[in-house]
């Protein structure tokens, strides 16, 4: 990231405190931290526990004052990356469109004037991950004949044979014969590897693959990126293999400036 610290105007506090960003640099936003089930979870209230879960209850009986973090705590967990280059051009980078992606866009887009998404970064295929990317076709530009310029989504190739079977429709690229034209997301898929080795640029921005165990059968990624501050953003972790954990030393990458980790319960 570029011109201010990885945090200005994109810590939980500064979105609450500041009504909104300001300042010309670059931001990292906070749109959710919560869990793949998001928060209050469905059975702390029609099964409510004797006494009950302090977590849920709160959630459902917060003050205005406190709600804007509460929000933040409840959506699936997501990043905005506000990156404004050294030649001033500014684009938006998203990591993961999870369940509850249209209730960040209506909270967190507007709060911090978000005109648009120029790409789409995805750590895994699970649905706390993907489940909003049907949504994306809601910020880009109106067209009937989805005749519009794709947005950028960057992903393993795991992740894209998984989405084709989950949503055929956003990846179907020609319309079969007798098909009606139907408005929906319009995506660019862009095939990436799951090594630190093989980086990718997205929106002018570069990264670098982190892979991570997600429980002990599933390899995830998390992403290191920043030009004068090093930002590794990784969700969903249960363990760290050596390599990775390497990299984002010391000896490898070099010092952090800023290191944000979703560690997956067990």
């Amino acid at each position: 990231m570029e011109n201010q610290s990885p945090l200005q105007n994109g810590a939980l506090e500064s979105a609450v405190g500041n009504g909104g960003r300001s300042g010309d640099g670059s931001a990292l936003i906070f749109l959710g931290t919560g869990c793949s089930s998001a928060v209050p979870n469905a059975m702390c209230l029609i099964q409510p526990s004797d006494p009950p879960c302090q977590v849920c209850s709160q959630s459902l009986s917060t003050p205005p004052i406190i709600l804007l973090i509460e929000e933040i705590l409840m959506c699936n967990t997501s990043l905005l990356i506000d990156y404004c280059s050294s030649d001033g051009i500014r684009n938006y980078i998203i990591i993961d469109v999870g369940k509850t992606f249209r209730e960040q866009v209506l909270r967190w887009f507007t709060f911090h004037k978000i005109p648009r998404v120029d790409s789409i970064v995805l750590t895994h295929e699970h649905a706390d991950a993907i489940l909003g990317l049907d949504d994306i076709r809601a910020i880009q530009p109106h067209s009937p004949t989805n005749d519009i310029d794709p947005t950028a989504i960057y992903l393993t190739r795991h992740s894209m044979d998984s989405i084709a079977t989950k949503f055929p429709y956003l990846v179907q690229k020609k319309l079969r014969e007798g098909q009606e034209v139907r408005r929906v997301a319009q995506l660019d898929w862009k095939i990436i590897e799951e090594h630190y080795d093989k980086p990718f640029v997205a929106s002018g921005l570069k990264f670098f693959p982190l892979p991570v165990m997600h429980g002990e059968d599933y390899l995830c990624l998390g992403y290191l990126f920043g030009e004068k501050c090093k930002v590794a953003y990784i969700s969903d972790v249960s363990r760290f293999p050596s390599n990775t954990e390497y990299v984002i030393s010391k000896n490898g990458a070099g010092q952090l400036d800023l290191l944000i980790l979703d560690c997956l319960y067990k």
